[in-house]
């Protein structure tokens, strides 16, 4: 027992010394990269630092006083942080080099004499000891196609950065006619200046170039610097896609455990991986967005096996060097999660209509009497009055033909060419393996569609909405006539509950708006309503209170809070809100036609 305890101590030692060696190899860099950058616009700094390097002086590991070394220690510092192995080793090489260049430096008097060199090389070995004691901390590995891809970019980078540089210098040289350059010469000065801006261009007396032209060109070098690395150090993405054994396994789980969780269904999306549990009854879905591990509601299956999928996605997560979150987690799931090192941040609340009461105990349905529904009823009998209608089928049920015409039209209306959502949306529409999903169709007067509404399966009784489109210039309120219309006739689906949208931060404007709200809560809810003007944050909840529905909240899980910037630009861009400008629309349908 003695020996037990010996050794549980010294692993646990152990882990703490290695940990803290991360860290201060870690800060080295971060502290370097602020000297670095100082440097380089405070003029008197950088010039000191530069003559400790040219007149018999050394600096530290990487303190060079300038801004493309700011860039390259920064780079170094994030890798480093998140764990990456690559990284580890490249510093490692580099400093142990320069410790024993500077080492053998030490042996000449001359050197040895100024304490500055000494505070150098002390600083120097602290760092490599720190990342020798630190080794195992740095375990998250690259894509195998890493050294291939940032091989590949430094090549072809230079070729393009040179050949740039050549046009440069080509196009803004100002040297006098006696003797004439080459475009070689010009190619070869443009590539000494991606180098260095302090390198001797006395060999290039046919050429004279303006200064600017000379910073340009290495910037240049910085961009190029910078490419290779991200080539080099990048994490994974290509994780396996949603297999077709996987798809089936998932749904098996739905059947059975699907009323759990409203947003289970999205977990089918198809660019989502899944990672399993070890028994098979439990699995998270999830994506790969900009290094961040991205898993959305609950994790599926039976609540008991969970933890045995949570535990392998927290792994890969950090095998790889993501980032791992989870958007949209009930409160259920959320302490399960957090029993599992994450923390938890309330994103807003799920609006859920209950048609019947709970446990199915009343037969009352949805209605809209009553003087609180009075603003709804009034709207819905607007709507109805102008002729409009609407027909409820489940997608099984829709011919090919009609199915084809309403993808065309849903497509046509459509803002954008981004698909959006993750979280709260399928992301296809019309797919045979989708045949329980809900269509809700809105003819006007005169049988022109107008509008379609689509709801996924949430358990055998209940809908989630999954996708809203509608023509722009129909009937104001259509959206809020087609969702009553769906509440009054649930029965025809044998439908119980429906989960509407997600509204951000309902609390913040549902509490703001009371009497005895204090000033940090009138202030945050103020700072809403002004964003709403772009992005809808309050008028979804405005949409959806209309509906009375019962509000449940949904959580933010994250592992460090430093991490919640890089996770809410992952989300953004895994919602679409974040895009790279796509096709044009009228070319957007033929592409979509290409694929299919």
């Amino acid at each position: 027992m003695g020996d037990e305890r010996a050794e549980e101590e010294r692993l646990r030692t152990s882990t703490v010394a290695s940990r803290r060696g991360a860290a201060v190899a870690v800060w080295y860099l971060r502290a370097v990269t602020f000297v670095n950058f100082l440097s380089a616009v405070w003029v008197s700094l950088g010039q000191d630092l530069r003559r400790h390097n040219t007149e018999n002086y050394f600096t530290p590991y990487l303190l060079t006083a300038g801004f493309a070394s700011g860039v390259f220690t920064m780079f170094l510092a994030i890798t480093m942080r998140r764990r990456k192995r690559a990284a580890w080793i490249l510093n490692l090489v580099l400093s142990g080099l320069f410790l024993l260049l500077f080492a053998l430096a030490m042996c000449f008097p001359e050197i040895r004499q100024y304490a500055q060199n000494w505070i150098s090389l002390g600083l120097t070995a602290l760092f490599v000891g720190a990342l020798l004691v630190g080794r195992r901390e740095f375990y998250a590995v690259g894509d195998r196609s890493n050294p291939k891809l940032a091989a590949a970019v430094a090549v072809g980078g230079l070729l393009v950065t040179s050949l740039l540089a050549a046009f440069l210098v080509t196009v803004t040289n100002r040297a006098h006619d006696e003797y004439r350059s080459t475009f070689v010469d010009r190619w070869r000065y443009g590539t000494m200046r991606l180098v260095s801006l302090a390198a001797d261009d006395t060999r290039f007396a046919g050429i004279t170039t303006p200064g600017w032209v000379n910073v340009t060109i290495n910037v240049l070098s910085t961009v190029l610097l910078c490419a290779v690395l991200y080539a080099a150090f990048r994490s994974r993405r290509a994780v396996d896609p949603l297999s077709e054994d996987d798809e089936e396994r998932l749904r098996a789980l739905l059947d059975r455990h699907g009323e759990r969780d409203s947003l289970g269904y999205f977990a089918l999306r198809r660019e989502k991986s899944v990672v399993w549990s070890p028994t098979g009854k439990a699995a998270v879905a999830y994506r790969v967005v900009s290094g961040v591990s991205l898993a959305s509601g609950d994790p599926i299956g039976d609540p008991e096996a969970w933890p045995g999928a949570i535990e392998p996605w927290l792994a890969e997560a950090r095998e790889h060097g993501w980032t791992p979150a989870v958007m949209g987690a009930s409160e259920e799931a959320g302490t399960i999660y957090a029993r599992h090192g994450l923390d938890a941040l309330e994103l807003g609340d799920e609006a859920i209509v209950e048609i019947a009461a709970r446990g199915g105990a009343s037969k009352e349905h949805f209605t809209l009497e009553g003087r609180a529904m009075r603003t709804v009823r009034q709207a819905y009998n607007r709507v109805k009055r102008a002729g409009y209608e609407v027909r409820i089928r489940r997608h099984h049920d829709i011919p090919a033909d009609e199915m084809a015409y309403l993808l065309e039209r849903a497509d046509d209306w459509r803002d954008g060419a981004t698909e959006r959502g993750f979280s709260m949306a399928l992301g296809r529409l019309g797919d045979p393996a989708d045949g329980e999903c809900v269509m809700l169709e809105c003819r006007d007067g005169d049988g022109e569609l107008r509008a379609v509404l689509s709801f996924v399966p949430w358990g055998p009784q209940g809908l989630s909405l999954d996708l809203m489109r509608r023509d722009r210039d129909s009937e104001n309120g259509l959206m809020e006539f087609m969702v009553i219309e769906l509440l009054q006739r649930a029965a025809e689906i044998k439908i119980t509950q429906v989960s509407l949208n997600f509204a951000m931060f309902r609390s913040v404007f549902e509490r703001g708006s009371r009497l005895g709200a204090g000033p940090v809560l009138r202030l945050w809810r103020s700072l809403l309503s002004f964003f709403s003007r772009w992005w809808q944050i309050e008028s979804l909840y405005r949409a959806n209170a209309k509906y009375r529905p019962i509000w449940e909240p949904r959580f933010l899980l994250f592992e460090k809070s430093g991490d919640l910037l890089r996770i809410g630009v992952a989300a953004a861009r895994a919602e679409g809100f974040l895009e790279a400008p796509g096709l044009p629309k009228w070319l957007h349908r033929k592409h979509l036609e290409s694929r299919r």
